[in-house]
Order: C-alpha cells, then structure tokens, then sequence
C-alpha cells in the first residue's frame, strides 16, 4: 500500500484525532494536527508542486529542521509522484550544491535555519527553479514562496497521480568509503516495506504513541515513525533534546514508546542520578517500549537502563539507509539476555556470513554481514559502480563484518569501512584526514574512532608534524574550528603515523595503540 494511500486511510478513519504534535520547550510551544489536517496538507502542497510543473519522475529537495510541517511536505512530494529527497541539516553549503546537483532537484522546499547556506549557492542551482520556504515571513528570502500560502491558495483533494508500489519514492544520501555523499534510490515498495517490519517488530497499536527525537531526514527516525503511521497512532516531535524536556513529554502527551540515541539515554540515567530529574515528578506508566538504534549498545547501558525502569521492552534495531532504515536485523523484546548482539534478521529478512566470495562462512567465523529482503534498495542512483559492489544477486552487501554464534544471533565484529560512528552520526575518517593534513604545520595524520560511553565513539586524531616545527593540542582543536562541532578530534595524539608498503595507514596499529578496542575515554 502506497504510504499516501494509508495517510488517507489514517484521515478517513481517525479524521478529527490527533496525529502530530510538535513541542519546542525552549519556547513553550505547543502545535497539534489532526490526521483529517495532515492528509489535506499534504494534498495541497502536492497540487502547489504540479501547478508549478512538478511531475512523476521530477525530484524535489527537502532541507528542514524537524517540525510539523516536515511531514506533510514530505508526503505531498511523494503524492505528486516525484522523488523526495531529503538532505542532512548539517550539510554546508557545498554538501548542499552536490546533492541538489547529483539529483537534479526542480524545487525545494526549506527552513529558516538554512537561508544563509542556500543563498551562498543558489546562483549555481541550475535546475532549482522554485523554492518554497517554512519559516517566519519576515525573513522569508524574496526569491521563495512562502508555504502556508501555498497551502492556503491550492486545492485539498487528493491529486491524479497514478503510482505504484514499483515505482521510485526518494533519494536518501548517505556517504561512501571516500566521505563524498551517494544517493539511495528507494521505491515505494520499500517505504512500505519499513512500516509493516517495524509494526511487526515493535507491535505499535492505535493507541500507541511515538516520541520522536531524531532528524527526520534520517531513515532511522522516519522508519521507526513508520510502524506507529500505518495503525494511525500518534506521534510528538520534541525539538530539544535535554532529559527533562524528554520525561515531561512523555508524561504529558502520555507516550508509549521513545527511540533513543545512546547519548541521550545516557543522559537520562545521569540526570537521574545526579538528582537533577525526579523520576516522582513524571507520570511515566504508560510508557512501555525504550528502543536504541544508529551505534553500537554498551550492554552497561541498557544493564543500568532496566534497573532504573524495570517494567521497560527494550530492542535494538541495525541497518542501513540502504536497507530502508532499521528492522533488516534486530534484537527482539524477548532477548534482553543477548544485549550486545544485533539481533536476528527481520521480519521478511534473510542474513548471510559471508567470505570474500560471498560464500557462507561457518558458523562461529568472521565475514560480511549480507541482507535480502524488502527493503533493499534500488540502487545507488548515477552510480552503477557503486551499486555493483554492494548489490549482489539481490542481496545487499553492508560492509560490516559480523559472526553468529550457536543460537542464530547475529555479533558485529567491526567495520570494513572505517566509519566511525558518534551519537548516530557516520563520519569519515579521510575527510578529517585531509582537513588536518591542509595545516601547513602537518605533515601526516591519521583518524580513528574509539570508545566513548556517552557517543558511542569519539573521534582521536594522531598527527605527525613536519620537522622544525611545534604545534599544540590548543592549536589543533582552534584550527579544527572549521568543522562541524561532531566531526572535530576530541582526543589529539603527536606521533608517527604507521602506513603499509603502498601507503595505506594501518589502522589496525592505531586502535591497538590507543585504546581503540577496549578502552573507552570520556567525551570533553
């Protein structure tokens, strides 16, 4: 069923009750939209889009922090049957010309946070011939038209776009070994595809309500989002992130279940011990499900998490932007006594353990983690190379290394790509690499990621510098000013960097050096 189709159920049935709540505490707000609100806006946001020529096959670029009017621009671009294509709110400007670029967006739809990066490239925005813009009025650019008079001004009936399941959805950007963004081409089967594992997973009823608290660029949140969608439950987007807010919006919009980065549990049972929440200050019955994605679990964690709530399902979900977000494997409720592990596929999933030629290891080794099931992507689209090496006779190669062990759970072993992996966010290690070697100072540098309790891992720069020159920690973390606040070295060694015969940085010597293994570091 085609996601607009079950929105429009959603509205039939349940019309007048609430599907979305957006809740901003730094400001006290509070917005609320019915499923009868949500289907019509998505109507007439998609009829805005054909009126200006937006036709199946077009794609148009979403670039918005999480809101309430997030969704239903993002479902009005899916009814129009043109590809949404939503973008990274950390992108810079230049991520943002790439991307646009490579899918050759003809509108875009954007947020007030992001007029400064879009005015520095819309004059090399070649194709973008019509933006529309989510914000106050009175910032609004002069080139953009503002949303709500789109929706004000076009018609809410359902728009004659004839779609099917086989049909292409979306382009979601990931990153590629090198750091450069590939963009995953994802059907409309596949979208339907995440709500139905998701809801099998998690058993989401109509009465279920889903706090959601990461990007909804991301797959990740949207997906999880997507089990509770398909039985017309309701959601909160909470924008903040403090455990505070979090508990009071739980206990006030009576929230069943909350998908958490590991940071931000973290912070919860830290708040709570440092007595700086009372858990007696919230009504938190009701709530019945904690799951964690997007980074390795510490078993200590969530050992800590279900003596602080005892009466807690817990679940960790693995995947992949090119699996259509979470659920290809996943934990189960039922096997607390495997935290640690990923879990076992999914519904509708099958895992292989594979060598170098894609054969089945035995049982207990080490190889490629394969995925086949619903959500695999189409492929990486203008990149058939790409593509090639990650899509095997319909199976999708994750470029993890993974074993099973006797029972049929499934164990990361580590990463083939060396993508480290902090509070959710990917970030590659040659981009900073090549960052740090621009200082005229550095003369190598090499990027791992290591252990940290809270993110999941931090990054560690080791840095060797040029003979007859002197630079200091301080030094380092002021020139890494430039990057974004998650990408830059909490830790900064000064050493040799050790590199194979053909140049290549052995990676494997840093960890053993440093800790990457087994010793984890506090975040500063």
């Amino acid at each position: 069923m085609l996601l607009g189709d079950i929105l429009a159920r959603n509205a039939r049935m349940y019309g007048n009750e609430v599907a979305l709540i957006e809740r901003e505490p730094e400001k006290d707000k509070r917005v609320e939209l019915t499923w009868k609100q949500f289907n019509e806006q998505a109507n007439r946001f998609a009829n805005a889009l054909i009126s200006r020529g937006i036709k199946k096959g077009d794609t148009v670029v979403h670039l918005m922090m999480n809101c309430i009017e997030w969704l239903p621009a993002y479902f009005g671009i899916l009814r129009t049957g043109a590809w949404a294509v939503p973008l990274n709110f950390r992108f810079s400007a230049d991520d943002i010309k790439l991307c646009a670029g490579i899918a050759e967006g003809k509108a875009m739809i954007f947020g007030g946070e992001f007029i400064d990066r879009i005015n520095a490239i819309r004059g090399e925005l070649a194709t973008v011939k019509d933006y529309f813009f989510v914000g106050p009025d009175e910032v609004r650019p002069d080139y953009a038209e503002k949303f709500q008079d789109l929706l004000d001004q076009s018609s809410p009936l359902v728009p004659e776009v004839k779609l099917g399941l086989e049909d292409e959805a979306g382009l979601y950007f990931t990153s590629g070994t090198t750091g450069a963004p590939k963009p995953i081409l994802l059907t409309h089967r596949n979208l339907e595809a995440a709500c139905i594992v998701e809801n099998r997973h998690h058993n989401q009823t109509h009465g279920d309500n889903f706090l959601c608290i990461p990007p909804l660029y991301h797959t990740g949140a949207k997906m999880h989002w997507f089990g509770s969608f398909i039985v017309g439950s309701r959601a909160v987007i909470l924008k903040g992130v403090k455990p505070h807010w979090i508990l009071e919006a739980i206990s006030e919009e009576r929230v069943t279940i909350v998908w958490l980065l590991v940071p931000w549990a973290q912070d919860i049972l830290l708040a709570i011990e440092n007595g700086d929440v009372r858990l007696s200050d919230y009504d938190l019955d009701q709530w019945r499900l904690m799951h964690i994605g997007a980074q390795p679990v510490p078993p200590s964690l969530i050992k800590n998490w279900k003596k602080t709530f005892p009466h807690h399902d817990y679940d960790t979900n693995y995947g992949l932007s090119e699996s259509t977000g979470p659920g290809c494997v996943h934990l189960g409720m039922e096997n607390l006594h495997k935290v640690g592990a990923i879990g076992v596929p999914g519904f509708d999933w099958e895992a292989q353990i594979v060598d170098e030629s894609r054969n089945p290891v035995p049982q207990g080794e080490v190889g490629e983690l394969m995925l086949s099931g619903p959500g695999v992507m189409k492929e990486y689209y203008k990149n058939p190379e790409a593509t090639a090496q990650t899509l095997y006779h319909g199976w999708l190669l994750t470029g993890d290394m993974a074993r099973v062990d006797e029972d049929g759970f499934i164990w990361l072993v580590d990463r083939k790509k060396d993508v480290i992996i902090t509070g959710g966010e990917n970030i590659f290690p040659v981009e900073i690499e090549d960052f740090l070697m621009s200082n005229s100072k550095v003369q190598d540098a090499a990027v791992i990621g290591v252990p940290d309790e809270r993110l999941g891992e931090i990054v560690l720069a080791v840095i060797k510098v040029k003979p007859g020159k002197e630079m200091t920690e301080e030094e380092v973390e002021k020139f890494c000013e430039q990057l974004p606040r998650y990408k830059r070295p909490r830790r900064i060694i000064f050493g040799d960097v050790p590199r194979n015969p053909t140049g290549k940085i052995e990676k494997p010597k840093l960890r053993a050096s440093y800790g990457g293994g087994t010793e984890s570091f506090k975040t500063k």
